[in-house]
């Protein structure tokens, strides 16, 4: 019995061994990196000056030549002052169109062969140095657009692509920089002299689950600044390199973690190192990686010794190691990042709960309130803050608007939305437009403590519909008593101001024929008039005085006509 428990031991044993042992792997040299291009950083500048006459400015310093011989091939370039200088004797064969002009110092060693536009090679005395090459050229020409610092160069082309940049600036400073970014060309290299081991573990990667890349600096090599430059998708990766050694993390979205210093350009900020580890072996370190992160496997491992100060590593895009996995909502957002941002993602909802989100193809009332959550991944052990800074629309009609729209931040704890940040929406100043179709931009920061940096911009489609306006109700009167006794109190006023006034009229402009007031009125003094014919006045004397003035009445009275003659 006690011989079985034992063989059951020994092959549990051998099973935990093996199993342990699958999570590592043994690296071994090779000549290319499957996983990263290595590349030194070497400097330079990019701007994005134009002469005024559409030139561009282009400077190019060739420096430890291994291979004495280059190519040039810049047939379908833009037009430009193109400034050769190399402080050892090359041999160069090009290939340029006629908008293209070669500029080599008088002693320069530099020798160039071409089969046409022989004229477009001029010979001037400038200066060699790096900086005062710079003030040279915008003296002569206005500006630079690019200065190139290549090693090894084997041969350059053009893509025919714009040389300027984006960036806005026209001043050339000088810095380390990684060439390849300069998309109008294309440089072709020996390979950098940095030897390295690789390795993968047979162990596949779970579905779902984030790639992990491991890179070890061995102690006794030379301090020197690493740019890592990822891919697009989410990733992990563990860093470890003597002191000194500094991590420039160019990914959009990577979680990390190093025994050294890592610097954020893009937030400017600087991440001490997040734990400790003095031992350079391949087993170790890998092992320290799994149990960081609480994986049971990972991608690859590499190794390398810089030769340079300055090295940038870039991720090799291998599609076959990870398949995205299919999505079963409905794309939330659009998002348009820059290059070293964090991308970032925004929902809609109808309510202040943040329940139900708002699928993009709903239209939505321009009399109701939007909510809007605003997120992002986390950037290693750092806890960023998402701040908007602006949100705009844009209308996607014939004629174009574009509205400024105010917000207003929601209150929301870190439990409840990690990485993100909410606000709400009034869509009222789009009831007066005809557009339905819109663009919801808003422009944002990622903020680290009190450090800030730009976080870019997330974009949203927005359909908005008008309400549908109720016809409008005529004005129901209900008087009270009150108002039934001011009514009446106006009336009896409005009836004694009429009486008054035609009682006005009357006694200065006559009583009208329909009144019988004929005898009155000839006593009333002030009224001259009368609406009766006047009677014709007689001469004789009165009764009073003539008492046979009866008797004579008849006699005496004739015609109107007689009597008044």
């Amino acid at each position: 019995m006690e011989v079985h428990v034992a063989r059951f031991a020994l092959l549990l044993c051998i099973t935990v061994a093996t199993s342990a042992s699958s999570q590592t792997c043994e690296p071994k040299k090779v000549n290319d990196n499957p996983w990263f291009h290595v590349r030194e950083m070497l400097i330079g500048c990019w701007t994005s000056f134009v002469a005024e006459d559409n030139t561009e400015v282009h400077i190019l310093n060739l420096a430890a030549m291994k291979d004495k011989v280059f190519s040039l091939e810049l047939n379908n370039a833009k037009p430009m002052n193109l400034i050769l200088t190399s402080p050892e004797t090359i041999y160069g064969l090009y290939n340029i169109n006629a908008d293209v002009n070669i500029y080599l110092n008088n002693s320069s060693p530099i020798n160039l062969r071409g089969n046409q536009h022989h004229n477009n090679v001029h010979k001037q005395d400038f200066p060699t140095q790096d900086e005062e090459l710079v003030r040279w050229a915008q003296q002569k020409f206005g500006g630079v657009t690019s200065f190139t610092t290549v090693r090894n160069l084997i041969r350059i082309s053009s893509t025919g692509a714009a040389g300027t940049t984006n960036t806005g600036s026209h001043h050339c400073v000088l810095k380390n920089e990684d060439a390849s970014e300069k998309h109008f060309m294309k440089i072709e290299t020996t390979t950098l002299a940095s030897p390295f081991t690789s390795c993968s573990p047979q162990q596949q990667i779970p579905r779902g689950e984030a790639e992990l890349h491991i890179i070890n600096i061995p102690e006794n090599a030379s301090t020197c600044n690493v740019s890592l430059r990822m891919d697009t998708k989410e990733i992990r990766v563990f860093l470890r390199g003597p002191q000194g050694t500094t991590w420039i993390i160019l990914s959009q979205h990577t979680r990390f973690g190093s025994n050294n210093d890592i610097l954020l350009p893009a937030l400017a900020h600087r991440v001490p190192p997040s734990y400790t580890m003095n031992s350079d072996n391949a087993e170790d370190v890998q092992r320290k990686a799994l149990d960081v992160f609480k994986v049971s496997t990972f991608t690859s491992y590499t190794e390398l010794r810089p030769v340079g100060s300055t090295i940038v590593m870039a991720l090799v895009r291998n599609e076959s190691l990870a398949e995205p996995s299919p999505e079963t909502v409905p794309e939330p957002v659009v998002t348009d990042i820059a290059p070293h941002q964090m991308p970032l993602l925004m929902q809609l909802y109808t309510s202040p709960d943040y329940r139900s989100p708002l699928d993009p193809n709903t239209r939505v009332q321009s009399d109701k309130r939007i909510y809007a959550e605003i997120s992002g991944h986390a950037l290693g052990d750092i806890i960023l803050t998402i701040k908007v800074i602006g949100c705009i629309v844009h209308s996607k009609g014939l004629c174009p608007v574009e509205k400024e729209l105010p917000f207003i931040p929601e209150a929301c704890s870190p439990n409840s939305c990690p990485n993100s940040t909410r606000l709400s929406f009034s869509l009222d100043q789009l009831q007066e437009l005809t557009s339905t179709t819109w663009d919801l931009e808003c422009s944002v920061k990622l903020c680290s403590s009190e450090k800030c940096g730009d976080g870019g911009r997330v974009k949203r489609n927005l359909e908005v519909t008008q309400p549908c306006l109720q016809p409008p109700t005529p004005p129901c009167f209900d008087f009270g008593l009150p108002g039934v006794l001011g009514i009446a109190f106006g009336g009896f006023l409005i009836g004694v101001l009429l009486i008054g006034a035609l009682w006005f009229i009357k006694i200065k402009t006559g009583y009208p024929t329909g009144l019988d007031m004929r005898s009155t009125a000839a006593n009333l003094p002030g009224c001259p008039c009368s609406g009766a014919k006047r009677q014709p006045v007689s001469t004789n004397p009165s009764p009073s005085e003539n008492s046979s003035a009866n008797a004579s009445i008849g006699s005496t009275q004739s015609t109107p006509t007689s009597s008044m003659a």
